[in-house]
């Protein structure tokens, strides 16, 4: 085992930066209960808003944090016995002109006009509840964590509603009590307020934030102060019922068209105001977006994200342990090919101090291809110390039941069982500064070779100027993460990487600067396999558009064959030592034009002593708010001896954005890869009808690009509806 030398430093920076107050704990907004009823409307005449206090006088985040922000906003907020009520007052000091991409919710941030809304109930200055609208009325809400993170995944119960005028638009929001998750009795929560105005290429935020840090860091929040302790939730009770009919056959294997019917549902019940218990019994995740195909030349699996709901909420206290190629729990490994026939669990804030997470997932057996139903199981603790900093424990298992020993050498997934043992320390200093994490993590298995240790560390400073970051990675060849992602064993990595900006007086550019990053790899016995040295120049425009260039340097060693077409065509052999050099570039124009682009490239050398092209761009238009439209190309040009050759493939994504209202959608995507010879269709057709609750539509169609036929496809509808106490 290696000795963690950042974790010691981590250490002594905690206790040296990690003990001073809040930075904004003097921006205090205070909140008054009414006893007159609030109409979200988007008006805000109600008598309720004539007494609440005005948070107001907002400071310029982007272009430059130097002073109060030009395009001014007023806040102001009140509770009554069960929801908490904003309303939100964003001027113009110029000429109206609104920008928004579509009525999508959870919109991308960047492409609109909007405000956000960041909640810190426990003042942790980590976790959180994030709330808001685009200038058009889409709704956005998500859970935050790690200090700033939001996921998006999340929905809730809450309503609103935007006007719009020439010299201002108008958001009102009303969250139930019983959609949050706080700790009763505290009078004083961390809270903040952002606006994204396009029209000025100006973010804002109520209290000031240095512009290398989003307006959504907790460090920074401000302090809502209640006039009581806000209501007690009671019980939280919540079953959340759907029913589905499909229609699909699989031409590929030659079978007849099927039918099938299914119900399921889940259940989600507040053991305290601030811990959840979530069940689910035969889960479908048949309205879940599908994921955009990448052409892959990379050596190692990619990574697709968990878009499935029941595994969202507080999911950064199951997925984020460890780094993103070091994951000891990844839930795309439950259900991957397997039905799901019920599973639980408990999430959330213990106090103060405390978060828990508890997963268990029941799969069913397989008995076409013998795989026994197995139980996955993962607990997660964190104890937060000093000012944000916190300590990790993850405990993963996987254990087949009625385990075939037949099936022995078969292949790994049906291994009687499968555990890892982790810790890990976060750093984050009470200034957003100073940031790290060092972990160790252990699995054990039946095989001894499947008993290793994997751990890593890394030190971070960000200042508005200066950027580096020095991180080191072990992964012992006898590491295994049945139920995680870790695509490569048997390395030690050291990398850094150090960056600066330049920030002109004036002209178009806001900032420029070069940043060098070094990822050198090593076997265990600490002989070099492959590095990658990169240098580049970044551009950020005063509009929001952007510029990179880069350099780089690659040497890689092969650990096993690679075919480096991924066509099938012949494999390189394990041993052998390549070489090569590339340049690049990358462009984003900005978003305030109803039509957007991009367009990045990279010419070099490749394996082999070859040469590779690949040349990207991404389309978009959009009639706002209702239709986006967008397509991306990618193109590869590869340049082999004997008998690779010449290869050139395209992939190729377009997709239909429509949004009818902000709760009925129509999203249309297809995709073309000629890499592995297939074209998707997906259709989704979704109607919320009520909060939270929806009716989808989804059709798929997978096409062989040669000969181009259907391979299979299929049709569902599926019910959805909350129903709460």
């Amino acid at each position: 085992m290696k000795f963690n030398i950042y974790a010691l430093l981590c250490l002594i920076l905690c206790v040296n930066t990690l003990t001073s107050q809040k930075k904004n704990a003097d921006y205090r907004l205070h909140i008054k209960k009414t006893n007159y009823p609030v109409i979200i409307d988007g008006i805000g005449n109600d008598k309720a808003w004539e007494d609440a206090d005005e948070a107001n006088d907002f400071f310029r985040v982007l272009p430059m944090d130097d002073g109060l922000a030009s395009e001014q906003s007023a806040i102001k907020m009140t509770y009554d016995d069960k929801n908490l009520y904003l309303l939100a007052t964003f001027y113009n000091a110029t000429e109206a002109n609104y920008f928004v991409e579509s009525l999508r919710r959870d919109f991308s941030f960047g492409k609109n006009d909007n405000f956000l809304l960041f909640l810190d109930p426990f003042n942790n200055q980590t976790t959180g509840f994030s709330f808001g609208s685009n200038a058009f009325g889409a709704q956005w809400d998500g859970t935050m964590y790690d200090g700033s993170r939001i996921d998006l995944n999340w929905d809730s119960k809450w309503i609103s509603e935007v006007t719009r005028d020439d010299d201002k638009w108008v958001f009102e929001m009303a969250v139930p009590f019983k959609s949050i998750r706080y700790e009763e009795g505290v009078t004083e929560w961390g809270i903040n307020f952002s606006r994204l105005d396009l029209k000025s290429s100006e973010k804002s935020s109520w209290t000031p934030i240095p512009r290398q840090f989003p307006t959504a860091a907790l460090a920074y929040t401000g302090t809502l102060v209640w006039d009581a302790p806000p209501p007690a939730p009671g019980t939280n009770f919540s079953i959340i019922p759907y029913v589905l009919g499909e229609v699909n056959r699989n031409l590929e294997a030659n079978e007849d068209t099927k039918t099938n019917g299914k119900i399921g549902g889940d259940i989600k019940f507040s053991l305290t105001s601030s811990l959840n218990l979530d069940l689910t019994v035969n889960p479908d995740f048949s309205q879940v977006e599908v994921d955009r195909q990448v052409t892959n030349l990379d050596r190692f699996e990619l990574f697709f994200p968990e878009r499935r709901q029941f595994f969202l909420e507080n999911g950064d206290l199951f997925a984020n342990f460890g780094y993103e190629t070091i994951r000891p729990f990844f839930s795309r490994r439950i259900g991957l090919g397997v039905p799901i026939q019920a599973g639980a669990r408990v999430s959330g804030n213990l106090n103060e101090k405390w978060r828990m997470g508890l997963m268990d997932m029941q799969t069913a057996s397989v008995d076409e291809t013998g795989l026994p139903s197995q139980n996955f199981g993962v607990l997660s603790l964190q104890r937060k110390v000093f000012g944000r900093s916190n300590i990790g424990l993850m405990v993963v298992n996987k254990q087949s039941i009625n385990y075939p020993s037949e099936n022995d050498s078969i292949n790994s997934q049906y291994a009687k069982y499968n555990r890892n043992l982790g810790l890990e320390y976060n750093l984050a200093s009470s200034n957003n500064l100073w940031n790290g994490k060092a972990f160790l993590l252990k699995s054990l298995a039946p095989d001894e070779n499947g008993k290793g240790i994997a751990q890593g560390a890394h030190l971070q400073y960000s200042s508005r100027k200066w950027s580096w970051r020095l991180q080191e990675e072990w992964v012992s060849n006898d590491y295994t993460a049945e139920v995680g992602y870790v695509p490569r064993r048997n390395y030690v990595k050291l990398s850094g990487k150090l960056g600066h900006l330049f920030f002109p007086k004036g002209g178009p550019l806001v900032s420029h600067g070069p940043e060098l990053n070094i990822n050198y790899f090593f076997n265990e016995a600490l002989r070099e396999t492959d590095h990658l040295a990169y240098l580049v120049y970044n551009f950020d425009f005063r509009k929001r558009s952007s510029l990179m260039f880069f350099v780089s340097d690659d040497y890689v060693e092969l650990l096993s064959p690679f075919d480096p077409t991924r066509l099938g065509i012949a494999d390189l052999a394990t041993g052998t030592k390549h070489q090569w050099n590339a340049f690049g570039w990358e462009y984003q124009s900005k978003p305030q034009s109803l039509f957007t682009y991009s367009f990045a490239g990279r010419l070099g050398g490749y394996y082999q002593d070859g040469n590779r092209t690949s040349l990207t761009t991404e389309l978009g238009y959009r009639f706002q708010p209702y239709v986006s439209l967008s397509a991306n190309l990618n193109y590869n040009h590869i340049d082999l001896p004997a008998p690779w050759n010449t290869n050139e493939f395209w992939l190729i994504g377009a997709e239909a954005d429509i949004t009818f209202t902000n709760k009925l959608f129509f999203a249309n995507l297809v995709q073309y890869n000629e890499q592995t010879g297939n074209m998707n269709l997906n259709s989704r057709f979704q109607w919320r009808y009520s909060p939270a609750s929806d009716l989808f539509l989804v059709y798929t169609n997978n096409y062989f690009v040669t000969p181009f036929e259907t391979r299979n496809w299929g049709l569902t509808l599926k019910f959805t509806y909350w129903l709460n106490n």
